[in-house]
């Protein structure tokens, strides 16, 4: 697991996000009970026996920093958010400065709009954190079988397109950085 997360933080961000997001509730639906995990989601892995105890050490130290943030029922990492923060400031600078971005944000700025109206003063965070849980409510749609409907697609669709010049503009200047 621990492979898969550090091979999507190199590659994409906002994918990397979401799934920990997934992996986040993947933990509190089984209550943090790490020999379940064990059970019914480890030992599924096809992979051997040593790599399946890396990726139960890797279950286990995320579940740790999640009671030790007090996230266990609802809320993401403190690591996790601090990465949604970063995509944000640069969200606000490539509005400034971007043409291609801001006509991208301008088709998803609609939609983040009706997720404000329909949270009905709920905090939703800001809108990097918006279009993340746009993408990731289209994921848990489509994990359970739920019918998608076609304003959701086109949702997703238009957060996907900001998080991806975002993903963009993030990799290079993390290579610009080492």
């Amino acid at each position: 697991m621990q492979s898969i997360a550090e091979s999507k933080k190199s590659q994409n961000i906002a994918e990397y996000i979401i799934y920990l997001y997934q992996q986040e509730d993947l933990i509190r639906s089984f209550q943090g009970n790490l020999e379940e995990i064990r059970q019914y989601v480890v030992a599924h892995f096809p992979v051997e026996e040593m790599e399946k105890e890396g990726i139960f050490n890797w279950y286990q130290e995320l579940k740790n920093k999640m009671e030790k943030e007090g996230i266990m029922e609802k809320g993401h990492l403190e690591e996790t958010q601090k990465l949604v923060n970063e995509l944000s400031q640069i969200h606000w600078q490539l509005l400034k400065k971007d043409k291609t971005y801001f006509e991208s944000y301008q088709k998803a700025k609609p939609y983040i709009l009706q997720a404000v109206m329909e949270a009905e003063g709920q905090d939703l965070g800001n809108e990097i954190q918006i279009c993340l849980n746009g993408v990731y409510g289209l994921l848990l749609c489509r994990l359970l079988g739920k019918k998608v409907s076609d304003e959701q697609l086109k949702s997703a669709e238009a957060f996907g397109e900001v998080l991806s010049l975002l993903n963009l503009v993030y990799q290079q200047e993390r290579i610009s950085r080492n």
